[in-house]
């Protein structure tokens, strides 16, 4: 496992866990998420990814350990006081009100944002590629640009860690694929930290720094995509991420011929 901390860590989890019904579900994660870094938790539905993700925004209380954010202990801050944003899985938009209206809600009541509210989000609304439908209702939207908004809506606010939940699960192939290249783009735009949960293997290695392999509660190996696939902690880590990733490549590749480039030549065409 390679754990490089010679970047300035933003966030680090000291042996956290937590109970639903006298039931661990969480099991002394120990982790750290570098500033500016993008981390995925992937594991299976149940694992755990989404009790850590209302833990670290300050929804839940952990039963045990720390959260520790620039050097303060922020465990038992209210969400309020964590400048972390959170974007959901379904969307959590305002059906009464445009995307104007969606992005500016909450800089309303920030008294250091109220003033500048409207040009903050008109101008976040841009960055995100949504102004000719700045006065659309939701329901006038694709899934991939009401998650937009509710992206932008995020990142108006300004936080310094961005978690998401699960984001793409509701929308279709190429709106997945075209919403990866935006959250990249923003990540290096606006040099935010996020924590993405996902369940899908290759949404992880496609976007992620690092990428935190989660089973039963307990973190299987966290490491960068390179790693996991050349240093595979575990069988379960080979099986659930390897495997299943081979699987995926495996059952597509038969269908689509290499894009070779006419200006490159093959081996055999050289030697004749």
């Amino acid at each position: 496992m390679t754990e490089n901390k010679s970047l300035k860590a933003k966030l680090e989890i000291q042996d956290l866990s937590h109970f639903f019904n006298r039931y661990k579900v969480l099991h002394g994660l120990n982790f750290y998420v570098n500033d500016g870094e993008f981390l995925s938790i992937l594991g299976p539905s149940g694992c755990g990814k989404t009790t850590i993700l209302r833990i670290l925004i300050g929804l839940l209380f952990p039963a045990s350990g720390k959260i520790i954010k620039d050097g303060v202990d922020i465990t038992a801050f209210p969400a309020s006081k964590r400048n972390m944003g959170i974007v959901f899985q379904n969307y959590a938009l305002f059906q009464n009100m445009n995307v104007l209206g969606n992005v500016e809600y909450a800089l309303r009541f920030n008294k250091e944002m109220k003033s500048r509210s409207r040009s903050i989000a008109q101008d976040i609304i841009e960055q995100v590629g949504l102004t000719e439908h700045i006065n659309k209702k939701p329901y006038k939207l694709s899934g991939g640009q009401q998650q937009r908004v509710a992206i932008a809506r995020t990142l108006a606010l300004n936080p310094e860690i961005i978690l998401f939940d699960e984001p793409m699960s509701a929308l279709d192939a190429a709106m997945r694929l075209s919403l990866r290249d935006e959250l990249k783009r923003l990540q290096k735009k606006f040099r935010t930290t996020m924590i993405y949960i996902t369940h899908d293997q290759e949404e992880a290695f496609s976007l992620s720094d690092r990428i935190m392999v989660m089973d039963n509660g307990r973190i299987q190996q966290i490491d960068t995509p390179q790693e996991i696939a050349e240093k595979p902690a575990n069988n379960y880590v080979k099986e659930f991420v390897l495997d299943n990733l081979r699987l995926k490549i495996n059952s597509l590749v038969k269908y689509v011929k290499p894009d070779i480039s006419p200006n490159l030549k093959t081996a055999d065409s050289q030697e004749s």
